[in-house]
This record gives C-alpha cells, structure tokens and sequence, in this order.
C-alpha cells in the first residue's frame, strides 16, 4: 500500500462528465489499496471567468477581494468530486485550502505556502477516506484566504506530498507526460520517459506549461517523487506509464538537447540613454520589484559618452504596468526614453548533456540565422540557452531547433 498524491487539472474536471472519470480513476486507485489525496483545480475557464467578473467591477482589483472570489472556483469541483465519489460508493471528505490550513504568506494572488497542518488529513486517511484538496489557494496568519497564482493546484499538490511524505506525486493534465516541445507545433515531437529536475526546473521557468515552475521548485527541495500522466486515457486500457521526473541523471549517455521551450507571454522594455554609473541597474529594477513584478532577462549594453541603453523582459500581463512605472522613474535617473515591445517571444535548448558537448550556442544561433530569424537578446545557463526573437517566428523557431538537434529521432 502507497500513499500517493493526485493532482488534476482544470481540463481533467472541466464537465460533470470528466470529473466522474476523475472518480472512477480515483477508485481504480484505491481499489489496489492505496492511501490517496486529490489535489483539483477549478473547472476550466472558471478562473478566467471570475477575473472577467471582477473585471467589470473594478478595472484592476483589490487583489484581497479578487482572492475572496477565486478561490471559490476549487471550492465547487472539490464538492462536485467528494459527490462522485460517493456515488461510486467511496468514502471521501473535501477540504478547502483554509480548513486544511495550508499557511500562506499575505502577498494575495502570488501567495507562498510556508506550513500545512496534516493531522486532520492524516486521520481522515487513516479512517480509509479518499481526501480531497482545493489546490490554488491556502490562508494567511491573519485569516485571510489567498491564492497561490497560475497554476497553483500543482504546488498544493506537491506540497501536500511533501507534508505527507507520500510515495508519488501524480500530476494528471491532458498529455500523457513531459515531450521535447509542443506536439501541436512539432507533430514529431516525442514523449520523454524521464527528465532530470534540473531540466524540468528550465523547461517550467522557459515556459512549458506541463508544469509550474514553484511545483518543480517544491518537488526539488523536498525530494518528492514526481510523474506526469494523463487524464484523458481511456480507463479500461493499461494506463501510461507518463514521465517520471528524477534526480538522477542516466549513467547512459545523455541526449545533448531534451527539449525546446518557448514562452509567448513575454514583453520587452528599454531604458534608453541611461547614465553610466554604479546603482542604477537597482534604480531601475528596484520599482519593479517593490511592484512584485517578475524580471527574466536582463541585458545593460557597453557604455558610451557616459550613458548606456538596459533593457530587461517581464511577463506580457505585467507590461503596462511595468511601462508605467519606467515612466515615472525616467526623469529621476535622468534617461533619454522608455521604449517597449509586447511582440516578442522567447525560445530556449535544455539539456544536461549541454554540459559536455562545445558548440550548442553556435549551432542554435546557426540555424536561427539560416531562416533569417534575428536574435534581440540572448541568456544562457549550464544546461539552458535561451533567445527573445520576434513573436511571428515562434512556430518556424521551435521547429527547425527541434529538428537541428535530433529531438524527432528516439534515443537508442
């Protein structure tokens, strides 16, 4: 008997329909004796739904309030599933993020967990129940309800794992695992049995949308055994075995390249003609943090006549906001102009075999150039090597990258 930890996503209960096969999933589980927790995500496009709500309200909301109303999305399919269950004849308890506990700081809409109270859990568990969590959402110290943003149910998920010291962490969405890039961009695009978390670390923080970056994060730190599976299979077949994400690298010889990502939500801002002096990369990026605005890339071209030009990514939601704050600093440190661009995406290689193999960069940059494709900025780590291109040549990129590096072949 194991104790394992089943996440699923929006798409996974979108329906009644899908979420009874949520329930028959859940009790194919459970009938081979195992102990389980699920971890569910609103009802697809009823998040984006209440946002429009509180939208027409009030244009940016009060982030406490807008809290308040997102996380009731949860709050629906947890009940919903602790019904089907039942009707299956499957003891089951729903719990939200607050009568679970799950202790979050007080920064609404980003929250972080900082502890979850496992004891009623463990109980409802011990009395052979299948218990169910609103994943997205948590309580602060004062009692208010918070969300822990995009793509939070995966880190409740894996943080409850954590808590529990549950065998697996099962992350259910609608593909069957972790591939080398998009399928709906490169039809040859293949599944991968495993990936290092190094690896899925980028390729969640590069923008693959299999996995948050925090729930990755999370996995790491505490050791959380993680594999990604599909919902959407037909249930009296032989599920797939999905990918299984771990911390050892193959004493195989590792593929060079496992993946493309790309992110299309990124946006571009130039501070032009900005003094050449110590602290002012702080004086321009200390307002967009104090903002709580997330910075990716960064670059502070070479210094001429004592003025230079810095220019920095953030998310594309965050690009007004962000504008607007370069606008009102401009004058402070004495900058020509502000410019921007919302039409830029950003392509990145990972790999930890990039470790051992020269001339990566020179062959990505290589086959951009060959289909004309121009590079605005470029980043790169020990197994990551990312590029802004402009956002029309995100398909042909990822395209022509996935085959330069062999990704459409299997691995022997």
């Amino acid at each position: 008997m194991a104790l394992i930890v089943q996440k699923y996503g929006g798409t996974s209960v979108g329906t009644p329909e899908r979420i009874m096969n949520v329930a028959r999933r859940v009790a194919k589980w459970k009938a081979r004796g195992h102990q389980l927790v699920v971890v569910v995500s609103a009802m697809s496009g009823e998040t984006n739904r209440l946002i429009g709500l509180a939208k027409e309200i009030q244009a940016s909301p009060d982030p406490r309030e807008l809290d308040v109303m997102l996380s009731t999305g949860e709050q629906v399919t947890i009940g919903l599933l602790a019904m089907a269950l039942k009707e299956l004849g499957i003891q089951a308890r729903s719990y939200t993020g607050a009568q679970v506990k799950i202790l979050t700081d007080s920064t609404f809409t980003k929250a972080r967990i900082l502890s979850i109270d496992d004891e009623a859990l463990r109980a409802d568990l011990d009395n052979d129940m299948v218990v169910i969590v609103a994943g997205f959402q948590g309580v602060d110290a004062d009692g208010n309800l918070t969300t822990l943003g995009r793509g939070g149910s995966d880190t409740t998920g894996v943080a409850l794992a954590a808590a529990l010291k549950a065998d697996e962490c099962q992350i259910y969405t609608d593909v069957d695992g972790v591939y080398t890039t998009d399928p709906r961009i490169v039809p040859e695009a293949r599944r991968l049995d495993t990936i290092t978390f190094e690896e899925m670390l980028e390729m969640a923080s590069l923008g693959s949308k299999v996995l948050q970056i925090r729930s990755v994060e999370f996995a790491g730190k505490y050791k959380v055994k993680l594999r990604v599976l599909s919902s959407l299979e037909d249930l009296d077949k032989e599920e797939s075995p999905g990918t299984l994400i771990t911390f050892e690298e193959s004493p195989m010889e590792q593929p060079v390249i496992s993946g493309i990502a790309f992110n299309r939500d990124e946006a571009k801002l130039t501070v032009l003609g900005v003094p050449d002096r110590p602290g002012i990369a702080y004086q321009i990026l200390g307002p967009i943090a104090e903002a709580n605005i997330d910075v990716d890339m960064i670059i502070q071209n070479v210094g001429h006549d004592g003025s230079t030009d810095f220019s920095f990514t953030v998310n594309r939601g965050e690009y007004a906001k962000a504008l607007a704050i370069l606008e009102n600093v401009k004058e402070h440190i004495g900058a020509r102009a502000i410019t921007g661009d919302n039409k830029i995406c950003k392509v990145s290689a990972v790999g930890v075999g990039m470790r051992s193999h020269p001339g990566i960069a020179s062959k990505m940059f290589r086959t951009l150039a060959e289909e004309g494709i121009n590079i605005q900025m470029i980043s790169t780590s020990e197994i990551k090597i990312s590029v802004v291109v402009d956002e029309k040549y995100l398909e042909l990129a990822v395209r022509v990258l996935h085959k330069a590096f062999d990704l459409d072949k299997a691995t022997a």
